[in-house]
């Protein structure tokens, strides 16, 4: 009913330009950020173009629905070309083109045959990085809007698990990740988030906000740091800075979602954009229908951007992303074959994210600007589970954990000349937490405490990147980037370096190295033991960073037109790992492998080790034509050596992983204004290693425990298979500014029984069993914009 009266609402207004729809945007060079005047801007396969005026802008009206080339050139710039933009009646396209000049500013250079949306957004990462958009986000099958199962889609990245959006790069614990969002560094941007994880049960980012941003995989530029496995460059878009449109969506998966944007002075040019999702889980429960069981997540997230345009100070930007997500899973909902649920538990979750940020940019020159954000980012996590049928069912678990973290990002950059760009800057972040743990589950029931700690610690990190182009072919990166933690004075200093050179027209060559290095999770700074005369012990407050040596090669050649084919091989080094002070074959390059449990393991030292090595290859055939298609493997090793000496795979050890996509989509109607489109996508990744249970131990204990260190990773589960296919309609209205789209998105036609767990112990059932994945499962969209 909400979504028919909206409907109904949207299709009173907006005659005027029904039939068609406006290509606007703005122009930049992608060093200096100035707006660039007299650029060509023309829409490929029409006779409609336009020309940048003052301040870059463009405004191309007239355009009829459908999918466009869209070309930029300028002499003394790399011709440009963004690829297959979608109109839709239903929104204005908007368009931020950054164009990166040439070493000779007398004529027009054209060194890239084809389009480059494989390129970065960030002209400084060169090796291992990719960008991509939102619109591969919503049109790619099994992604649901989730730019985490997005990326592992690419070469390198594997995510084998539908509970959880955690990625696994080139064999590294997803805990390696860094997420950040307009300039801001934030821990965890997902739903069910727990303290040291870096993904959850569903992402807080609402794909209608998020502009087209960069993940990195390997040898990241000077800039990024406290980071060993990849990054994900995030950043929201800038809402309609002339007119206001809305768009609500609802996904069996997503929710219900609304969003609006538009102008607040058009004669500066500021704008907002406010998106809203609530989870259709919870709104079905409040509607009173039927879910299926009482244990149905709920979440709920609110994103917005303000942008206050151009001024005498300056540009500032107003950032935001809140959600909060709760979980019971009740003793008398769990089936006698539940792996998870405990007929004598019940569990309760409830967590909370949040981030805010101002950014503001500044320029000093025509060649000079300063970027800076400061922001806040906060989470939370809240869990008790209780004992049911004792004593009132009193708590046997009991966490409640809190991080807020206040960080400056500043940076200057300058362009010394056509040749050089030099950029450098510095990050602080304090990190204030608030830690409570304990337990009693394991006899003799008396209070274990695991973590009680209240304070701060700060990461002080800096960095120069200079970027030189020796020729309009081949151009190099150098930088170096530190960090310092104050909690316990542990300082890195490292290197990076990469290469780009364009061999011929189609072809290039890429090299890189760096050093990287990442502090632990806080969690297990903070684990604490109780000395027998009461004392507190946290061992491990002195561990060093993990340090990692990244070496990557690529090559990458465009062999026809809308065609690429990459290849890349990669060896990484990782030293300074904690292990435990014992033998023994613990290892933080394990966390999170096994689920997502709290650190509780107290003496660790920094020394252990590991390496990771394979080799990735892309053949992708870019939209065009009306269809796409999309390969990517990788084969790869990940091994570990804990402080017992004996190299073992780790838990992310697949040994293989490759993707195969594809898509085609139909114009139809009379006009062929509106389209029907197919995707598919097939999935196959290695199983991974695990360690088998302990029978005996975990019946003794009341809880899961594994076996010994010299079954340690012994175990391999089957591997993983999965197959989704994707339908979609889009109607464009020929009369208003409406369109609607309606996609079914069915994720494991199959039914394969994917393994999530290889063993799992009940303590209330005492049953050692497998857990699994979802089966065949129906994903359902319908989007409204107007």
């Amino acid at each position: 009913m909400i979504l028919l009266a909206l409907s109904l609402f949207a299709t009173g207004k907006g005659y005027a330009q029904g039939t068609f729809q406006t290509v606007k945007g703005i122009v930049i060079d992608k060093q200096t950020q100035s707006p660039i005047e007299f650029v060509n801007v023309s829409i490929t396969g029409t006779d409609k173009g336009a020309t940048t005026d003052s301040q870059g802008r463009f405004n191309i009206t007239g355009i009829a629905p459908g999918r466009y080339d869209i070309s930029f050139s300028f002499i003394g710039y790399n011709s440009y070309v963004a690829p297959n933009v979608e109109v839709t009646s239903g929104k204005e396209v908007v368009l931020d083109v950054g164009l990166e000049g040439s070493t000779s500013t007398l004529q027009e250079v054209v060194i890239q045959a084809g389009p480059k949306k494989h390129e970065t957004v960030n002209q400084l990462a060169t090796v291992s990085g990719r960008s991509f958009t939102m619109e591969e986000v919503n049109r790619y099958s099994g992604g649901r809007s989730d730019p985490s199962r997005l990326v592992a889609n690419f070469a390198g990245v594997s995510a084998p698990n539908d509970s959880r959006n955690d990625i696994v790069v080139r064999g590294n614990s997803p805990t390696g990740v860094l997420w950040r969002i307009e300039g801001l560094n934030i821990p965890n941007p997902n739903h069910f988030a727990s303290l040291g994880t870096t993904g959850g049960a569903a992402s807080a980012l609402n794909t209608n906000i998020i502009k087209n941003s960069d993940f990195l995989t390997s040898a990241f530029p000077a800039e990024y740091g406290n980071a060993n496995a990849g990054v994900f460059d995030l950043g929201f878009r800038t809402g309609n800075t002339d007119k206001r449109e809305y768009t609500v969506q609802l996904g069996a998966l997503t929710g219900l979602e609304a969003m609006a944007e538009g102008p607040i002075n058009k004669e500066n040019g500021s704008s907002y954009v406010l998106a809203y999702r609530y989870s259709f889980t919870g709104l079905a429960q409040n509607l009173g229908i039927t879910v299926g069981t009482a244990s149905t997540p709920f979440y709920q997230d609110l994103s917005f951007k303000v942008n206050s345009g151009n001024g005498k100070l300056g540009r500032f930007t107003l950032f935001g992303l809140g959600g909060t997500s709760n979980i019971d899973i009740l003793h008398d909902d769990v089936e006698p074959d539940d792996i998870f649920g405990n007929p004598k538990r019940d569990f309760y979750n409830n967590s909370s994210i949040g981030l805010v940020g101002l950014k503001h940019f500044i320029r000093v020159s025509s060649k000079s600007y300063f970027n800076t954000v400061i922001g806040a980012t906060y989470s939370s996590t809240e869990q008790i589970v209780d004992s049911i049928g004792v004593n009132n069912n009193p708590p046997v678990v009991e966490v409640n954990s809190t991080q807020v973290r206040y960080a400056v990002n500043t940076s200057f950059n300058t362009t010394i000349s056509p040749k050089l760009f030099l950029k450098v800057g510095a990050i602080e972040e304090l990190i204030d937490v608030n830690l409570f743990y304990r337990d009693r589950v394991s006899p003799p029931n008396d209070w274990k405490q695991i973590w009680d700690f209240n304070g701060n610690t700060s990461l002080l990190q800096g960095y120069a990147h200079a970027q030189y182009k020796i020729t309009d072919r081949l151009t190099s990166n150098f930088g170096i980037h530190s960090q310092y933690l104050t909690l316990n004075g542990s300082t890195s200093v490292e290197p990076r370096a990469a290469f780009n050179y364009q061999l011929t027209d189609k072809s290039t060559f890429t090299l890189g190295f760096g050093l990287h290095s990442q502090m632990q999770p806080v969690d297990a700074y903070f684990y604490q033991i109780t000395n027998p005369d009461g004392s507190i012990d946290r061992s491990n407050e002195e561990l060093d960073f993990t340090k990692s040596q990244h070496y990557v090669l690529g090559y990458e050649i465009l062999p026809f037109k809308d065609w690429r084919v990459k290849a890349e091989i990669y060896y990484q080094y990782v030293y300074h790992v904690p292990v435990n002070e014992a033998e023994g074959s613990f290892s933080m390059l394990n966390a999170g492998s096994r689920d997502y449990y709290y650190n509780e393991q107290g003496h660790l030292k920094n020394d252990g080790t590991g390496y990771n090595y394979g080799m990735e290859l892309t053949l992708e055939k870019f939209f065009s034509k009306g269809y796409y298609g999309l390969f990517t493997g990788s084969i790869y090793q990940s091994k570990y050596t804990g402080s017992d000496g004996i190299e073992r795979n780790t838990g992310f050890n697949g040994r293989y992983v490759y993707n195969v996509l594809a898509g085609r989509e139909w114009k139809i109607g009379k006009s062929k204004r509106n389209k029907f489109s197919v995707d598919m996508k097939l999935t196959q990744a290695g199983g991974r290693y695990y360690t088998p249970v302990d029978f005996a131990a975990s019946v003794a204990n009341n809880r899961e425990i594994l076996k010994g260190d010299s079954y340690a990773f012994s175990e391999r589960n089957k591997d993983f298979f999965r197959l989704d296919l994707k339908a979609g309609f889009t109607f464009n209205s020929s009369k208003r500014n409406l369109s609607h789209a309606v996609f079914l998105d069915i994720q494991n036609i199959t039914d394969n029984q994917n393994v999530l767990v290889g063993e799992r112990y009940n303590p209330g059932t005492q049953i050692i069993g497998t857990a699994y994945q979802i089966g065949v499962f129906p994903n359902f969209v319908y989007r409204l914009q107007f």
